[in-house]
Formats: C-alpha cells, structure tokens, sequence
C-alpha cells in the first residue's frame, strides 16, 4: 500500500502513459505483468498504483522506492529494459518523473 505523507523520506516516480483506447488494455497487461514478475521484486520497492482515465488514453503509474538508485537500478536491469522496450511500441510516449511530496491533505 502506498504511503504518502510529506514525512516520509521514500523515493516517489510518477509516470503517465499516453495510449488509445485500442491499446490501452494490452498496455495495461503489460504493466501488471511487470509489476507482478519483476517490479514488485526489486530491492527498494515499496508500492505502486496504476489508474487508467475512463476514455483509456492515459495510464498514470504512481510508486515509491525506498531510494532513487533502487529505482533507476529497476529501470536498468536486462529484463526491465527489453519489457519498456514492448511498452514503448504500445504508447505514444511515456514519462517517468520522480517527485518529493510536498503536501498531503486528509
């Protein structure tokens, strides 16, 4: 489960994932995919969260590693880099940004 709070010292990666409708669903396989064979596996990782706009254009991903280099080793291992590779032929683009919480509410 993630956890958000401004406290916490965790590395948070917000990506967002441009589709079609056409693609959107094979996209999303592909994302629970990784997450459940390879993602969820890796040192660091806290938890992540995928959501999908009800015109299934956009998939935002939102997760937390316990440091930056956690992350960006993920990103690089063989297996991660041929699975974005498929990702990337399914999407107009996507983009991982990695973000400090600066606030939360309720």
């Amino acid at each position: 489960m993630p956890k958000i709070s401004s406290e916490n010292r965790f590395q948070t990666v917000i990506t967002t994932f441009e589709a079609t409708p056409g693609t959107c669903q094979d996209l999303l396989d592909l994302l629970n995919s990784a997450y459940d064979e390879v993602i969820s596996k890796q040192p660091g990782f806290i938890a992540a969260g995928l959501h999908v706009n009800d015109a299934q254009t956009r998939i935002a991903n939102y997760s937390q590693w316990e440091k930056r280099e956690d992350y960006q080793a993920m990103l690089r291992s063989d297996e991660m880099r041929k699975r974005n590779r498929v990702i990337n032929e399914l999407c107009k683009s996507f983009e991982p940004v990695m973000y400090d919480v600066a606030r939360t509410y309720g």
